[in-house]
């Protein structure tokens, strides 16, 4: 299941994570952020103890969102072990954003 974060719980929910983190910085007020919410939702359900989805609305964290210069929603990205190490802006089909995400998940041997 995804998480919400705000300026208050982004580092307990994103930087502290064990697991990569896919962070949707997005706002209800934006189109493209709600079209890909559902899917959204379907990668934190089938990539759950794989990967932590979290999702910051900028409104309720403006802090975080200028922080990591956000300035386009939806955008999608990728926190390993509490670093941003990549980053994608607009609204994707899944199987791109799981190609997007993908390649920063271990491999199960």
């Amino acid at each position: 299941m995804e998480k919400h974060a705000d300026d208050k719980s982004f580092k307990k929910e994103v930087l502290d994570s064990e697991l990569p983190v896919l962070v949707d910085f997005w706002a209800s007020w934006c189109g493209p952020c709600m079209a890909i919410g559902p899917t959204i939702e379907q990668i934190a359900r089938e990539y759950a103890g794989k990967l932590n989805v979290c999702k910051v609305n900028v409104d309720n964290a403006p802090g975080t969102a200028q922080k990591y210069c956000v300035q386009s929603i939806p955008t999608l990205s990728v926190f390993l072990k509490g670093k941003e190490v990549d980053r994608v802006v607009g609204g994707l089909p899944k199987a791109s954003i799981e190609k997007f995400f993908g390649k920063y998940l271990k491999e199960d041997k």
